[in-house]
């Protein structure tokens, strides 16, 4: 008896939990060579970038190796030159009310390559971060997605290409 209680509270219980970590509302990049900050709101696009996906992440005791941003298989990787433009790219999601998970972005135009920061212990976006979703490795640079890269690049172009004829 005591074993289909459980089972019971897990199946009621268990999509309550995952409905506490709503939805992806919008991503907002900055930058300082950005006029004004990059803002996505198309649902078609949120849906592909869940902060609730990858690294730090089980389902039915599964570890997630996919979602969000990062290219959570590549592992972690060196950081990219210091003199990339960095951004500021913050995911605001609900979770017991609004909130935002933020991370760093750098491209390198000589390879094509997309790098993505999660802020580390001690740094500015590590404990909201970390409240949100713990992944165990904080304070490094991992390889960002291409598809995460294919929807950025163009939006940070288009913005800095504004910002230069606007001067």
């Amino acid at each position: 008896m005591k074993a289909i209680r459980a089972t019971v509270f897990s199946l009621v219980c268990a999509p309550l939990l995952v409905l506490a970590k709503g939805p992806t509302l919008k991503i907002t990049i900055k930058g300082a060579n950005l006029a004004s900050p990059v803002e996505i709101t198309d649902e078609r696009i949120l849906q592909k970038f869940l902060v609730w996906a990858g690294t730090g992440v089980s389902i039915n005791n599964a570890p997630q190796t996919g979602g969000f941003i990062v290219d959570w298989k590549k592992g972690l990787v060196a950081a990219p030159q210091v003199t990339l433009p960095r951004y500021e790219v913050s995911f605001h999601v609900m979770h017991r009310g609004p909130s935002d998970y933020v991370v760093y972005y750098a491209y390198d135009p000589a390879t094509g390559r997309g790098y993505v920061y999660l802020p580390g212990k001690g740094e500015k976006f590590y404990e909201s971060n970390t409240f949100l979703i713990f992944r165990g490795i904080e304070g490094n640079w991992l390889s960002a997605t291409g598809s995460w890269t294919e929807i950025a690049r163009p939006l940070i172009e288009r913005a800095k290409a504004e910002g230069q004829a606007s001067q």
